[in-house]
This record gives C-alpha cells, sequence and structure tokens, in this order.
C-alpha cells in the first residue's frame, strides 16, 4: 500500500514573499562586478573579426559594411568654422585650444570643419567633446615579408609630423574599409607607383586579404587637436601594391580636400599634407 498523503506545507504570507524577493535582488545586484563607465560610444577592447571576404557580394557586403562604419549621429551641424569654433572654445581648456595651428604638428579649426562637414568626423555633445573618426590602417607588405611605414610627414605650414605607422585613411561615410584602403593607398602612394597613370586599374596593382581585417578601438587624445579626446574606431586589412620602390621614397599628397569646391578658400586656410615619407621596416617591429 502507498503512504497516506502528506498535509500541504503552509504558503508564506505575502510580507514573506515580498522580503525574500527583495533578499535575491539584492544578492544578484551585489554579486554584478563593477564596469567603469567610458566616454567612447564603442566598448575600449581589442575586437577581432572572423575572417571574412571584402570582395562577397553586394547584399552581403553592404550590411556589413554600413554596420562597421555607422558613426554616431552628430549631434551638430556648423555653418562655418567660426560657429564650430564659438561652440568648442567654452567646451575645451583654453590652452589647449589656443594651440591648435600653432604647435607644430597641429591642424587647426578650418580642418576640424571640414572633417565634420563631410562626415569624416562626428562630435558628441559632451565637456569636452568627443571626436569619433572611423580610419582604415594599410599593411603595405613587400614581397620579403617588409611592411611600408610612414615615417613623417611635410605639412603645408612648414612644420614636420612624425608618424611612425603603416598608411592610414579616414573613411567617408558608409565606406567600406576596401574602398578606403584602395581610396588611401592612390591618394598617399599614387605618385611613386611605377606605372600607374591618371587612372590605373586599381586590381591590377592593388590586392587585399579579405582574411587579413581586424578592428579595434582606442581612446586617446587627439595629437592633431590638442586637448579633445579621440574615440578612433580602426580598421586593419593587408594589401600589396605592385611598383613602389624597394627603398625608402617619399611621395606628394593629391589635393586633401580635393571635391570641396564651394568651401575652397576655408581648404585653404586648413592645415595639409603635402609629402609623405615612407620606409620598409621588419613587419615585427611595429605593432599596429
Amino acid at each position: 500500500m502507498f503512504p497516506p498523503p502528506q498535509p500541504l506545507t503552509t504558503l508564506p504570507s505575502l510580507p514573506d514573499l515580498i522580503l525574500t524577493a527583495l533578499s535575491v535582488c539584492f544578492l544578484v545586484s551585489s554579486s554584478k562586478p563593477n564596469i567603469a563607465s567610458t566616454r567612447c560610444p564603442f566598448p575600449r577592447r581589442f575586437l577581432k573579426f572572423p575572417a571574412m571576404s571584402l570582395t562577397a557580394t553586394p547584399s552581403k557586403n553592404t550590411s556589413t559594411a554600413t554596420a562597421l562604419n555607422t558613426l554616431p549621429p552628430r549631434r551638430h551641424s556648423f555653418a562655418s568654422p567660426q560657429s564650430l569654433s564659438d561652440w568648442l572654445k567654452p567646451r575645451l581648456p583654453s590652452d589647449s585650444f589656443a594651440s591648435w595651428g600653432v604647435k607644430p604638428g597641429t591642424k587647426n579649426v578650418h580642418n576640424l570643419w571640414l572633417e565634420v562637414s563631410q562626415g569624416e568626423t562626428s562630435l558628441a555633445d559632451s565637456t569636452p567633446p568627443i571626436r569619433t573618426v572611423h580610419v582604415v590602417l594599410v599593411r603595405v607588405t613587400a614581397k620579403d615579408g617588409k611592411l611600408l611605414v610612414e615615417s613623417h610627414q611635410e605639412l603645408s605650414d612648414g612644420n614636420v609630423r612624425k608618424r611612425g605607422r603603416p598608411l592610414s585613411e579616414k573613411m567617408k561615410p558608409n565606406e567600406d574599409p576596401e574602398s578606403a584602403a584602395v581610396r588611401g593607398i592612390f591618394e598617399e602612394l599614387g605618385s611613386a607607383i611605377v606605372g600607374a597613370g591618371p587612372n590605373p586599374e586599381f586590381a591590377d596593382i592593388v590586392t587585399i586579404d579579405p582574411n587579413s581585417y581586424e578592428m579595434r578601438v582606442e581612446e586617446r587624445d587627439s595629437g592633431s587637436y590638442p586637448g579633445l579626446p579621440g574615440c578612433y574606431v580602426l580598421h586593419t586589412v593587408s594589401a600589396t601594391v605592385e611598383g613602389l620602390p624597394d627603398g625608402d621614397f617619399c611621395t606628394y599628397e593629391v589635393d586633401e580636400y580635393e571635391g570641396v569646391l564651394d568651401e575652397k578658400n576655408l581648404a585653404d586656410r586648413a592645415v595639409s599634407v603635402k609629402k609623405h615619407y615612407w620606409t620598409w621596416v621588419s613587419a615585427d617591429s611595429i605593432h599596429t
């Protein structure tokens, strides 16, 4: 025979249930680690995506490129460099802002206004503002495995800016990393590519490794705009370029603000790059 059924346990009262629920919530919330907040709209960590083809079908690649290159919505539009300057002054340390375009190697407010106007940069409405920019880094490699590095730049104001990094290019709105890389190669290396005419066949000269793509986010103060914190979304690809010199060489920058015809006078007042100086180094001597 089965044993007789046991009597039901008395249910806890409603106050007891409430106290128990509050205790559980307290234990769960107290067990969560403290996560330091960051002003950058992207997490401060290294993100390595699985191998992806940058030459995928448009329907597949478009969504990926758009997701990677979507800047946070701009909070402000500025009618002129002066309106941008007026907006920045109360939000930045006065001594830092005063050094823009004066301290060797820095840019001025005209440069930043052009970046914002062309969609290359977004400025968060904060004090100080956060400058977010997407940049493609191109690791141009030679047949012997050496890596091309820009040692320094000669600027339009006569100053020299040290670099020590691979070719880099700010990305345009909705531009995918491959397109930005090819554009950067021909803007910054085109004058040194043997056999490259005014309208070169890109596919015959530049080969981008589709399995090399990585992305990471860095937070650091801007060297070009002292006092302005920067959030850099870095897209890295590896490429080979036919026709480059074997030794150190120099290239001339095409008009950095070409196509900004309506703002030609303003572009002339910005600090631009006139010459790039390049050298080949062992791939393990530099970390990107």
